[in-house]
């Protein structure tokens, strides 16, 4: 066989070149799709559609109002100013007669490289389309998206689908405490304009708790001229030193009904309804400290800023006094004339019944309505709120506590103790929100709790996404669907709101969207990795947990221990060391063999890499620390 020469071979090169480059550039396949909640059905399409300043908008006339803010959304993120009329290049939104399928919150959408037609049957279904829509642009202008800033004008490219999508739940919930810290109109919007990204409906305000009272009543006025104010403490919660005699009570705040009106709207006009809720008859620390009357000891209390006493403070309402249901009567008949939503969440958890059990007004009632114990006395308050809602023309919600000593006819029950609550509440026919602790807290730790902000419990990102809340024994027509939900005893600032319920909030999202078919944690967890891009670009804080390394001591026969150690993001490298040096991609690699401290080491360090660089948090656990947990029975942590 002839060689080649040196300047033949050139010529040939140089020819094959020519040809590629006369041909255009290789086909590629497609770039992946990341959406969150994952659609009912996706179909990815050859092409791309590309916005430019030449795209217009053609709405039927009962969209048109769905439509204002995604054409503010869409200038925003990329300076392109849609116009409503009929073009040769469109976005088109019109009705559909499907409404068997796809219901009130459901739609389609096919997007070719010409046009983009959106169908849905109600303007929800229409705004949840235009959710998806703006998902699917790319994240390539954070300069766009932070605040303040000014738009550039670009030519995004928005990949060609087939999209049918509707909801497995109704009820699709974020709870914000703004009683515990709170929290001002201007970040409870953001906090709802972070929500509807990932189609969720419901905003359940927590307006009331031993910290403070948060929403004017224009009839009590003492509720929010005291209640809503407390000492100003900097710390870990309950060990704040309690108030002082004669201390100043700066830290607080409340909302105006004209300001919780104009939260309402902003809601609505994001197809958001917000759940009040007045935390009754205990958890009510601040309406006593208002009102002392209203107590079974009537001392006078302080609200309290977050400390715990050698004595436990009376914040559960008297039910034996008629006091107690006039105020509260006061209260709800504002909140049914401010709030459309057709519930009214009363609390109803965690009452401490000791006070009831000595109170003289309280066994009186119990006496007059024939109540065997404290149980049935709480019960008989219950039913008494119901009524007392009925009457106003709204429904009673509240915690599974309701439950103890009879159930009030018509009340749906949250289940947050476990979701045992709520499948005796669906064995009686009852309707039930599920937000179990250990899967929809978002105040607890996500992570080892080692490089946390100190909170307490745990539920990681994967015990969020892997549940869910239909039981197997209850009738899921029974189940309206669940939220997460943010207590703030330790969440002080709206950046750490960000960072506690991002991204447990993204896993909740599709366990309450999507079908529980379609869920794959793998492939959530890539797509997840896909929206931080939009989290970053966005300027929303959240955390990175998930990839941190996760703990697993085990007791040996002699006595000492043998550490196991995993990661809930799959593909994930675990370096260590035993030394006290910090840790790199050049330190020991973990190969799945439980590992054992050296003689005289007191210190593991360990970080997760992935492809070559770091992808976790450097944690450094004490030996004394593994061994504590295995003596607490946590072994993992």
């Amino acid at each position: 066989m002839k060689k080649l020469s040196a300047a033949t071979l050139f010529i040939l090169l140089t020819l094959i070149n020519l040809q590629l480059k006369a041909a255009g550039p290789s086909p590629t396949a497609e770039a992946p799709i990341h959406l969150i909640p994952q659609p009912v059905s996706l179909k990815q399409k050859p092409g791309v559609f590309t916005l430019d300043k030449s795209t217009s908008l053609s709405v039927d006339a009962p969209f048109d109002a769905a439509t204002n803010l995604f054409i503010q959304q869409i200038q925003s993120r990329t300076g392109i100013q849609l116009q409503k009329g009929k073009g040769s290049k469109s976005i088109r939104i019109t009705t559909m007669a499907d409404r068997n399928v796809l219901g009130r919150e459901g739609y389609t959408l096919t997007i070719t490289p010409s046009q983009i037609i959106l169908k849905a049957n109600d303007p929800a279904g229409v705004f949840y389309g235009l959710q998806t829509i703006l998902q699917l642009l790319p994240v390539d202008r954070p300069e766009a998206m932070t605040i303040n800033a000014t738009p550039k004008t670009s030519t995004p490219t928005i990949p060609a689908v087939e999209i049918t999508d509707y909801p497995r739940f109704g009820w699709r919930g974020l709870m914000l405490d703004v009683s515990r810290h709170f929290f001002t109109k201007p970040e409870v919007e953001k906090f709802i304009d972070e929500m509807i990204r990932y189609k969720y409906n419901t905003l359940h305000l927590h307006l009331s708790d031993d910290q403070g009272w948060r929403i004017e009543i224009k009839s009590l006025p003492q509720l929010t001229q005291h209640g809503a104010w407390r000492v100003s403490r900097t710390g870990r919660w309950g060990e704040f030193l309690p108030p002082l005699a004669g201390e100043p009570t700066p830290y607080g705040g409340f909302y105006t009904q004209d300001e919780m009106r104009e939260i309402i709207r902003y809601a609505q006009d994001r197809h958001v309804t917000i759940l009040p809720e007045i935390d009754v008859p205990a958890h009510s620390l601040a309406l006593i400290s208002s009102y002392p009357n209203l107590s079974c000891t009537q001392l006078p209390y302080s609200v309290n800023p977050g400390s715990r006493g050698p004595v436990r403070d009376d914040n559960a309402l008297c039910i034996g006094n008629d006091s107690s249901f006039i105020v509260l009567d006061k209260v709800f008949t504002e909140l049914a004339a401010l709030f459309p939503n057709e519930y009214i969440h009363i609390g109803g958890d965690e009452a401490y019944k000791g006070f009831w059990a000595t109170c003289p007004k309280c066994k009186k009632r119990m006496a007059d309505e024939n109540l065997k114990n404290v149980d049935e006395l709480q019960s008989y308050f219950v039913k008494r709120m119901e009524k007392m809602l009925n009457a106003k023309g709204k429904k009673l919600i509240g915690w599974d506590e309701i439950l103890e000593g009879g159930l009030a006819p018509e009340a749906t029950v949250m289940s947050w103790r476990g979701m045992a609550g709520g499948i005796t509440a669906a064995r009686m026919n009852h309707k039930v929100v599920m937000t179990p602790w250990d899967y929809c807290y978002l105040d607890l730790y996500q992570g080892e709790n080692t490089v946390e902000p100190p909170t307490y419990g745990i539920c990681r990102l994967k015990d969020s996404y892997t549940y869910d809340p239909v039981p197997d024994s209850v009738d899921e027509k029974l189940i309206l669907g669940g939220q997460g939900n943010l207590w703030t005893e330790s969440v002080p600032t709206f950046r750490h709101v960000e960072y506690m319920i991002w991204p447990r909030s993204l896993a909740l999202a599709e366990v309450y969207w999507s079908p529980k078919s379609a869920r794959n944690w793998d492939d959530f967890t890539h797509r997840m990795e896909g929206e931080f891009d939009y989290l970053d670009a966005a300027g929303i804080k959240y955390a990175r947990s998930s990839f941190n390394v996760i703990f697993i001591p085990k007791r040996t026969p002699d006595r000492d221990f043998t550490v196991d150690m995993t990661t809930e993001i799959s593909g994930l490298d675990i370096y260590y060391t035993f030394d006290n040096t910090n840790v790199d991609v050049y330190s020991t690699k973990y190969n799945g063999t439980p590992v054992r401290f050296p003689l005289g080491a007191a210190t593991l360090n360990v970080i997760t890499y992935r492809n070559g660089h770091p992808v976790g948090q450097q944690i450094s656990i004490k030996k004394d620390e593994l061994s504590r947990r295995i003596d607490q029975g946590r072994h993992v942590y």
